[in-house]
């Protein structure tokens, strides 16, 4: 290991003070190791399995609530080190980070990819290194797969198939079945899985349709602000939109002040139907209130389980390629049971 006892002390020691106010110290964690200036060359002792974590972003609550997950489950006190890194949307700072992990000989690397595409030099770097990478919440496209470990997240496909599944179901029960059905989507990051998966897994539920007429599809980049941009210039370009997809909440967020500031409301009789993904709090809420008509759940508490996977790589134990997350379809009927349980 590269750094001794009495560092990792120290750092803990600044660590803590300056989180003094800010909750409970259950780890030590190192933000922006991929800064101009290097970022700090710390590394674990023996007594620790160290991890090298780069975090595609902090762009929404979902976000925000994986990020924490990981942060619990590879705390100190369950005998990890995590040195983490906030990419803020840009994959060449992701190479950066992965590039500092190997050079610090880190034991596991872990990922969340801002796109799918151009992994395979980095990745060919750290199995070079003898580095386990695992992949969280959003998958890669390479050329070997064997270049990556095991991957932890949610079948992006599977969610949006199933919003696509729960439209048919609704319109065949309000009798619209056969109703030309004009539909507006708001999508995240351009090459993101997330953004890929969804689009194709509602879009094979839509070609089953003649008369679901897919209007445009334009990026949000899974932001409340360019969500609500975005919409405000939909509500514009057409005068008859009957559902409108986003493709997370916090771009529902921002559609929906855009919807308010247009004088358009949501999820009754006669109205536009609004479909959803993530299932945060606030969501959920408004699934409640009959805002958003349904919000498909996609799980960011990955922690546990990634902190699982390493502990059986550990002990010499095989894993599977992939893992999924348990997600849930959130309507009015049903939402109450899920509500008050959540804390993202």
């Amino acid at each position: 290991m590269l750094i001794n006892r009495n560092k990792i002390a120290a750092l803990l020691t600044a660590a803590a003070v300056l989180l003094t106010g800010c909750g409970p110290f259950t780890g030590f964690y190192v933000y922006d190791v991929s800064s101009e200036d290097g970022g700090i060359e710390t590394k674990a002792n023996d007594a620790l399995i160290s991890v090298g974590f780069s975090q595609l972003g902090s762009e929404s609550t979902w976000r925000s609530a994986n990020t924490e997950s990981v942060k619990a489950a590879l705390s100190t006190g369950n005998g990890f080190f995590l040195i983490f890194d906030n990419a803020r949307q840009k994959q060449e700072k992701q190479f950066k980070a992965v590039r500092n992990f190997i050079s610090q000989r880190v034991d596991y690397i872990v990922i969340c990819p801002v796109i799918q595409e151009g992994w395979d030099v980095v990745l060919a770097e750290a199995k070079d290194a003898g580095i386990p990478v695992i992949l969280l919440d959003r998958n890669i496209s390479v050329n070997d797969e064997s270049m990556y470990t095991s991957f932890i997240g949610e079948d992006m496909y599977a969610e949006g198939a199933s919003a696509g599944k729960w439209l048919e179901e609704y319109l065949d029960s309000r009798g619209k079945s056969e109703e030309e059905i004009n539909i507006v989507v708001i999508e995240g990051t351009s090459g993101s899985s997330a953004k890929e998966g969804r689009a194709q897994g509602f879009g094979a539920i839509a070609a089953r349709h003649m008369n679901w007429k897919m209007l445009a599809s334009a990026t949000g980049e899974f932001t409340q602000t360019k969500g609500k941009e975005t919409m405000a210039r939909l509500l514009g370009e057409f005068d008859d939109i009957d559902v409108i997809v986003c493709q997370n909440d916090d771009m529902t967020f921002g559609a929906i002040e855009a919807l308010k500031e247009a004088g358009v409301k949501t999820g009754g009789v006669g109205e536009p139907v609004l479909i959803s993904f993530d299932g945060t709090r606030k969501a959920l809420e408004l699934v409640k209130e009959g805002v958003i008509n349904v919000d498909v759940e996609c799980n960011p508490n990955s922690g546990e389980l990634l902190a699982q996977i390493i502990n059986d790589l550990e002990a010499g134990r095989e894993v599977d390629k992939a893992y999924y997350m348990e997600e849930k379809v959130f309507t009015k009927e049903n939402v109450d049971e899920y509500i008050e349980d959540r804390n993202y």
